[in-house]
C-alpha cells in the first residue's frame, strides 16, 4: 500500500490573488512612481555620504490600524516638510513582525487581530496603505521578512531593511540583491557586526534565485547585485552598540571591507534596552556627535506612535495609535528628537564651512 508521505501536517491551504492582481487592482500611479524613484535615489545619496543630509526613519513598530496610520502619516509629512533642509524623513510602515516563539505576525497575516489569518485580505490592506501614504508625499521604510510577499508592494518602498533575525539567512541575502531600493542589514540580535557586514558584500553581488513572479509563476531570478546596501546598528544581547566607540568600530570595519563608511543607528530595541523613553536619550547622544562633525552617522531610526506605550492586540477596546507590538514612544516625544536631529545637521555644516 502506498504511503502518503506529502502534507501530512497541513491541515488546509487557501488560495491567494497572484501579485498583479493586487498590484493592478491598487495601481501606483505617476506621481507617486516619481516621489518613490526620488526617494530611492536620495536615500542613496545620503548613504554614500554625498547629501550631507540625516535619513530618518520614524514611525510605528508595526501597523495594525491603517486609519491611525494615516493620521501619524498626515502629522510626520508636515515635520518633513518643516526639516527637509537637514532631514530626510521616511515612514515606518512594518506589516510583518518576526516573532521569538509566538504572537501577532502583522496585518498581513491577521488583519483583522483575532487569529482568522485572512491573508489576502491583509495584502490588499497593506498595499492600499502604502499607496495612500505614498499619495500624502512621504517615502515609505518596511523590513522584508517573507521572501515572497515583496512582489505585492515593493514598488510602494523607498527604504527596506534585512532583521536582526535573518541578516543571516542566504534567501534574504539573494532577495536584497535584486531589490529596487537602498536596504540596511541589521546587526545580529547577539550584537555580532561582522555577519551584517558580510550579508552587505553578499547583497552587492549578482545571485540566481527561485521566487515567484508577479504573475504568481514560479520563476529563478537573476540579480545585478545591490550596490545601495549598508549597516543598521540596533545593539543586542551584549548590550547597545551606538556610542561613539561602537559605531568608530563599525565605520572602521565597513572601510576594510571596502564598504561606504557611512552606517544608520536604530534608537529602539537593544540600543534603548527596549525601553522606548529611553529613544530620546539614545537620539540626543547621537545627535551632539553629529552635531560635532560624525559624518558616520548617516541615518537615525525611531519608533514612534501617536501614543505612547504598547498593548495586548487582544485588548478590548483598542488604544488608537498604541502599538500591539514594541512600545513606541508618543508623536508629542517624537517631535523634539526630530528638530534635535535637524539642528545638529544644521550644526555640523557649519563646523565644516
Amino acid at each position: 500500500m502506498h504511503q502518503p508521505t506529502s502534507d501530512l501536517r497541513i491541515r488546509a491551504t487557501t488560495a491567494l490573488p497572484v501579485p498583479a492582481t493586487v498590484v493592478e487592482e491598487i495601481p501606483l500611479d505617476d506621481a507617486g512612481s516619481d516621489r518613490i524613484a526620488r526617494a530611492r535615489r536620495e536615500i542613496s545619496s545620503i548613504m554614500a555620504g554625498r547629501d550631507d543630509r540625516l535619513l530618518v526613519v520614524v514611525g510605528p513598530c508595526s501597523i495594525h490600524d491603517p486609519g491611525a496610520a494615516l493620521e501619524y502619516a498626515a502629522l510626520l509629512h508636515a515635520a518633513a516638510d518643516r526639516h527637509a533642509g537637514e532631514l530626510l524623513v521616511a515612514m515606518r510602515v512594518y506589516f510583518e513582525k518576526p516573532r521569538t516563539v509566538v504572537g501577532w505576525k502583522g496585518l498581513i497575516n491577521d488583519p483583522d487581530l483575532d487569529e482568522t489569518f485572512h491573508i489576502s485580505k491583509g495584502l490588499r490592506k497593506a498595499r492600499r496603505l502604502m499607496a495612500d501614504i505614498t499619495a500624502h508625499g512621504l517615502p515609505i521604510a518596511t523590513e522584508f521578512l517573507d521572501t515572497t510577499l515583496g512582489q505585492y508592494y515593493a514598488d510602494l518602498v523607498s527604504w527596506g531593511a534585512i532583521g536582526a533575525r535573518t541578516v543571516e539567512s542566504q534567501v534574504h541575502r539573494e532577495l536584497a540583491s535584486g531589490l529596487s531600493m537602498p536596504v540596511g542589514f541589521k546587526n545580529r540580535t547577539d550584537g555580532n557586526v561582522q555577519v551584517a557586514v558580510e550579508a552587505i558584500r553578499s547583497a552587492r553581488h549578482p545571485h540566481w534565485f527561485p521566487s515567484l513572479a508577479r504573475d504568481g509563476t514560479p520563476a529563478c531570478m537573476q540579480t545585478t547585485g545591490n550596490e545601495d546596501t549598508h549597516l543598521v546598528l540596533r545593539g543586542g544581547s551584549r548590550g547597545p552598540n551606538y556610542s561613539a566607540e561602537s559605531v568608530g568600530s563599525a565605520v572602521r570595519l565597513l572601510s576594510k571591507s571596502g564598504l561606504p563608511p557611512h552606517l544608520m543607528v536604530d534608537c529602539s530595541h537593544a540600543n534603548s534596552g527596549k525601553d522606548a523613553e529611553r529613544q530620546t536619550d539614545v537620539a540626543s547622544d547621537l545627535a551632539a556627535r553629529i552635531a560635532a562633525g560624525d559624518r558616520g552617522i548617516a541615518a537615525v531610526m525611531v519608533e514612534s506612535n501617536l501614543v505612547g506605550g504598547s498593548q495586548d492586540y487582544r485588548a478590548v477596546p483598542l488604544v488608537r495609535g498604541q502599538s500591539i507590538t514594541d512600545a513606541c514612544l508618543s508623536w508629542d516625544k517624537t517631535i523634539p528628537i526630530m528638530d534635535r536631529l535637524a539642528d545638529a545637521v544644521g550644526a555640523r555644516r557649519g563646523n565644516q564651512a
